[in-house]
């Protein structure tokens, strides 16, 4: 009996774990390992995100570069080379854009003046497809569109109604309008119109870009600069605002006169119109970096080495809480 009792046990594991066979078999269709895969049963985490990295190209003369294909780019993530999985001109592409307008006391007399050459911009870019919110900033952020609209009289009056505050909440004004953008679809795009003072934000810098970078924001920055020199011009700001585009992909203009606001409009609605998208899942990891670093290239034409690539620095692996 002692014997026979170890073989009946033995003899119900096998037909259990025949049995389990049976089932993993018929749950799936079974698959030969590729060349390189490892047939041990360790199971590896991937991180399958895909990550979209919108590219504007320009030339010599600052003009955008049209007409590349995917072969003329090359991209790294933390200096490994990734496999561009999707490529588009996104001219095509759903845009959603907010557009902060610095209302605080030191830009009082150019309001008027922004105001007519932000809606002359808005009707310059805006299609269908696309949506616009407007923020106000002074000592508080306001979005006078409430909520993201096609319309352009109601667009028209959002910028109309903006009026003159205090103090400049410049920082509260990117981080809210960032937040905003987080969950809209397609190109995401962000154009301040400040002197790039800020008094009284809750958030700062860091914060500021950060909420940007995860929201996928473009940031164009146009800084209005008094025509009379002043010992008060916040250059500080002003520099915080250059990298805050640079590190978005966006480009920052100086703007003393309506002529050059009109054209600095001119210039985003442009590019706007002249950007590619890159695509790519990521392949490997270099390091447990909460950050992961984006290089894009161009070649395979005369004068790419001329040409001037802009993207997004990089991403988070993990959204910061809200």
């Amino acid at each position: 009996m002692r014997k026979f009792i170890p073989t009946l046990l033995l003899a119900l594991l096998s037909l259990s774990f025949s049995g389990l066979q049976g089932q993993q078999t018929s749950s799936a269709p079974a698959q030969k390992p590729s060349e390189g895969q490892s047939q041990s049963s360790t199971t590896l985490k991937v991180d399958v995100n895909l990550v979209n990295v919108f590219v504007t190209v320009t030339d010599t003369k600052g003009s955008p570069v049209g007409g590349l294909k995917k072969d003329n780019f090359f991209l790294e993530e933390d200096g490994h080379e990734q496999k561009i999985a999707v490529f588009d001109k996104e001219s095509a592409v759903p845009l959603s854009i907010a557009l902060a307008i610095d209302t605080s006391l030191s830009t009082r007399r150019d309001l008027p003046l922004e105001q007519a050459s932000a809606k002359h911009f808005v009707h310059t870019i805006l299609r269908p497809v696309d949506a616009i919110s407007v923020y106000a900033f002074s000592e508080v952020v306001q979005e006078t569109t409430h909520g993201y609209v096609s319309d352009l009289k109601h667009v028209d009056d959002g910028i109309d109604h903006i009026r003159v505050g205090a103090a400049t909440a410049l920082y509260d004004a990117i981080y809210l309008a960032s937040r905003s953008l987080d969950h809209r679809k397609g190109r995401k795009v962000m154009v301040l119109i400040t002197d790039g003072g800020d008094t009284i934000s809750k958030v700062d810098y860091k914060e500021a870009l950060r909420a940007a970078e995860e929201a996928e924001a473009i940031v164009y920055s146009i800084i209005i600069v008094p025509i009379e020199s002043s010992a008060g011009r916040e250059t500080g700001g002003e520099h915080a605002l250059i990298q805050l585009s640079e590190d978005t992909g966006g480009k920052y203009y100086y703007a003393t006169s309506i002529g050059q606001l009109d054209e600095a409009f001119r210039k985003i609605s442009d590019e706007l119109r002249t950007q590619y998208l890159l695509a790519y899942y990521p392949s490997q990891r270099a390091s447990f970096s909460e950050f992961r670093r984006i290089q894009v290239k161009v070649s395979g034409m005369p004068d790419a080495s001329a040409y001037h690539v802009r993207h997004r620095a990089g991403y988070y692996t993990v959204k910061s809480e809200f």
